[in-house]
């Protein structure tokens, strides 16, 4: 079989997307569909907006079906129709059995996680919050249980420690586009010898969980230690964004979004969490053991700015105090 013969649907709705269904377009692999989630109205201005992977395939021409219901039958009826050898699976939703069996070659999901670690909605966010110093990517062959298929092949990146969310997506979806590309050649060459994810864990060791984001997940606790603050930022950074309030001395609140800190460094005294240093351009904050400076935020109908930005347009009685 070559790469003209085998017939692709490739799965897919963000930018993270995009750049392997390019990758395989440009390679001219036989892409026969393009599957991403149906428009929805967003914005200020309430208008319809298009799936990244949408406009990709809108502008290639490419087949497309926008499935409400996954298990609706005519969308699989409609799957069906295309008569494609392998699905191709990233940051899409979770495949119900009847479709994820349907290619006689399987389906395959690019995750952006070396599985089982992190195993969930938000590998990368996750991997930067815990401070890790390693990721990277895996494919797998999809089975009923989310990310816990059998591992195709794996590639890692280290995480440095400026690094946020944003650097370290952007590195692994090059990553990711390559190693699709080298998963269906080897599909292809009948090269591929799927290892269960049990083997690659110690024993007594467990997966690690990457669950959704929500907003309460992403407001920083200053009972925490310095470094826990430091990786939590970075690892929210710049979406969806850790989040503190401002208090003064007499009630007024202002609700910051914190997207840049500087490495945390030793409390110049004896301060409590949430205890601010401030002077004319800067504004430090004291965590559990040490105190990390905000360098760049953003407050509630704002743009993002320097600490020295919204520190010059602050109007405050006494203190400040972060909660």
């Amino acid at each position: 079989m070559t790469k003209q013969d085998l017939k692709i649907v490739f799965f897919g709705t963000p930018d993270f997307a995009v750049e392997s269904l390019r990758r395989l377009v440009e390679g001219r692999y036989n892409v026969v569909g393009v599957v991403t989630m149906p428009d929805k109205i967003g914005g200020r201005g309430h208008h319809m907006i298009q799936s990244d992977v949408k406009r990709y395939a809108v502008a290639q021409s490419l087949p497309l079906l926008q499935p409400v219901n996954l298990k609706d039958e005519n969308f699989v009826a409609a799957l069906r129709a295309l008569n494609a050898d392998l699905f191709i699976v990233i940051a899409f939703r979770m495949l119900p059995q009847v479709v994820w069996q349907m290619p006689p070659l399987g389906t395959f999901n690019l995750h952006a996680s070396l599985l089982p670690k992190y195993r969930g909605a938000a590998p990368i966010n996750w991997a930067v919050m815990n401070g890790d110093t390693t990721t990277g990517v895996t494919t797998f062959f999809l089975k009923h249980e989310i990310d816990t298929g059998d591992i195709i092949q794996q590639r890692a990146i280290d995480i440095g420690r400026t690094d946020n969310v944003e650097t370290v997506h952007d590195r692994l979806m090059v990553l990711g586009a390559n190693m699709v590309i080298e998963t269906v050649d080897a599909i292809i060459a009948g090269e591929v010898h799927p290892i269960p994810q049990e083997q690659l864990l110690t024993a007594g060791e467990e997966p690690t969980p990457a669950p959704k984001i929500f907003k309460d997940t992403c407001r920083i606790d200053w009972s925490w230690p310095a470094e826990r603050v430091y990786n939590h930022v970075r690892g929210l950074s710049p979406y969806p964004a850790a989040w503190t309030v401002l208090t003064d001395s007499v009630g007024h609140q202002w609700d910051i979004k914190v997207f840049e800190t500087a490495e945390p460094t030793p409390l110049p005294w004896q301060m409590q969490p949430g205890e601010t240093f401030v002077n004319n351009k800067m504004l430090a904050i004291a965590a559990s053991d040490a105190l990390i400076e905000v360098k760049s935020l953003q407050t509630a109908g704002k743009k993002r700015m320097t600490a020295e930005e919204f520190l010059r347009g602050l109007r405050h009685e006494g203190n400040l105090t972060a909660i």
